[in-house]
């Protein structure tokens, strides 16, 4: 497989070189969120959303800055436009499933600070993939940091059935698991070439 094809970058962004579990970024909704599985899902979903529309504007953007020769302005722009669709995701879970906005709580807003969004914006750019190769490598991340936080989820559900002892509860386990899953995910790294 071609490392500039679109289903290399889609796997290498899912499962190789997985955001969360590989690169460690968006550490914080991952480990916040993840208490129950349809959270998970949900904010997996806000997640593929706004990485998906910061990809888009990201490449536009940045054909303007490199055509005006403001490469310098990278930065700003990015975290203006990941602001702005977190802004869109949250307005419209407010008002489309209020429970769901509850349950998401402060991580949803914090989709805005998230390193993971950031870091597609980035890594793309600095990959200079074209505008195919983006969408192929946002939805890939999105789907890889949902695919992230669904299996933490159901492990932390299952693990909430189980006669945990006291003192490797709670943060500890969390920890343990993210860790564990990690471990299993550094097992594609051989792939990624």
């Amino acid at each position: 497989m071609q490392p500039d094809s679109l289903t290399f970058i889609f796997l290498n962004a899912f499962i190789i070189n997985n955001f969360v579990l590989a690169m460690f970024l968006g550490l914080c909704p991952f480990l916040g969120v993840s208490g129950k599985l349809k959270t998970a899902w949900n904010m997996g979903l806000a997640v593929i959303f706004v990485m998906l529309v910061s990809s888009t504007c990201a490449y536009l953007i940045n054909g303007l800055l490199v055509r005006f020769e403001l490469e310098f302005l990278r930065l700003i722009c990015y975290i203006a436009v990941i602001a702005s669709a977190v802004q869109l995701v949250e307005m419209t879970i407010k008002k489309f499933s209020p429970t769901l906005f509850k349950a998401l709580g402060i991580y949803l807003p914090l989709i805005t600070t998230n390193c993971a969004i950031l870091g597609l914006a980035l890594f793309q750019t600095n990959r200079e993939y074209n505008f195919l190769q983006c969408l192929a490598f946002s939805i890939g991340a999105g789907a890889g940091f949902t695919l992230a936080l669904v299996l933490m989820a159901g492990l932390r559900e299952k693990l909430n059935l189980a006669d945990v002892p006291s003192a490797s509860s709670g943060a500890a386990l969390s920890l343990t698991l993210a860790g564990l899953l990690s471990l299993a995910f550094m097992g594609f790294a051989g792939l990624g070439g």
